[in-house]
């Protein structure tokens, strides 16, 4: 096994790979690490492979291996990426994430240092090709900006969980903990029919008693493009947010529990859409923030129905323990 795997996940990503290439090419602190770059090919109709294939022809850096995976999403891309990676530690990139040039060290270095660690996100600056709309720091961690200079581990489910982009597993962690099929897809192409994939996977690693840190000595840019920041594109992302919320909100509960724990939640749905909307219904045409914010609770409200019409609630999956793993140190 080798120390690190580099997986990067694109789809028709053949202008944006050799940015991301071409840092990887200049990483530092390497001397005493051994890795790799694996490129996961989530059914490109570019000009992909060949890209892959000229930077192949001279790369002396380490290993860079590609795969093809023909069944598009996010979440099936990256158990691709599980299955083929030879690293004990597996940092993930999208092709739109460029990593600091010591990002490899410094992974390798924390994840060496902190064994119970089985997951750990990096530090994220977003990168806009446009100007962000007002307020937008109040949902900018939705599009995995993660500016927080401080290391911390997660302790508990409501302070959240890392991003997908940057962010390392260790492979123990995901094949001793994570089902092979998650109800969460994620993006599929360029479609957003569920989010949260990466959420869903990091559940079941804490569960089974893993911990799950914030080190932000990792860094990257996450380069976000005007059309994702245009109104209609941030209101279906923000929808799809929440219709993917029901499953994370039933993996804390036993399936005895879930039928009743549902209609607590559209009752609380309900209400919460009301309060929203008599404090904020004069700026919901005119303020976008706030508009995705609505929209991520009408999600909320109709993600049961959406996720049982997809036929994405009948996935046999373990069941962890409900008790709350150790604080972190």
């Amino acid at each position: 096994m080798l120390d690190f795997t580099v997986a990067i996940r694109t789809f028709n990503g053949a202008k944006r790979l050799p940015l991301i290439l071409e840092r990887l090419r200049t990483q530092i602190q390497l001397e005493a690490i051994t890795w790799e770059v694996l490129v996961v090919d989530n059914n490109s109709d570019d000009d992909t492979a060949q890209v892959i294939q000229s930077y192949q022809n001279n790369w002396e850096h380490c290993p860079l291996r590609y795969v093809f995976e023909p069944q598009q999403g996010a979440s099936i891309a990256r158990r691709r990426a599980i299955q083929e990676a030879q690293g004990n530690l597996i940092g993930f990139l999208d092709d739109d994430n460029l990593p600091s040039e010591n990002w490899v060290a410094a992974a390798v270095a924390f994840g060496q240092a902190t064994p119970k660690a089985g997951a750990f996100g990096s530090r994220i600056h977003g990168v806009f090709e446009t100007e962000p709309p007002k307020n937008f720091e109040k949902i900018s961690q939705y599009l995995a900006i993660k500016e927080n200079p401080r290391q911390y581990c997660y302790d508990t489910y409501e302070k959240g969980l890392p991003a997908g982009a940057g962010l390392v597993i260790r492979r123990q962690a995901w094949l001793e903990s994570v089902p092979t099929h998650l109800v969460l897809q994620g993006p599929t192409g360029d479609l957003l029919p569920t989010k949260s994939e990466e959420i869903e996977a990091l559940f079941h690693i804490r569960k089974a008693g893993w911990e799950i840190w914030h080190h932000p000595t990792m860094q990257i840019e996450h380069q976000i493009p005007e059309r994702r920041l245009k109104r209609d594109y941030l209101l279906s992302f923000f929808r799809t947010l929440g219709l993917s919320r029901y499953r994370l909100r039933m993996l804390h509960f036993s399936p005895w529990q879930r039928p009743g724990m549902t209609i607590v939640y559209l009752v609380s749905d309900i209400c919460k859409i009301a309060r929203f909307f008599a404090r904020h219904h004069k700026i919901l045409q005119t303020d976008v923030v706030t508009a995705c914010e609505m929209q991520a609770l009408i999600g909320s409200l109709f993600s049961p129905f959406y996720l049982f019409k997809r036929n994405l609630l009948l996935i046999n999956q373990p069941l962890y323990p409900l008790a709350k793993t150790q604080p972190c140190p």
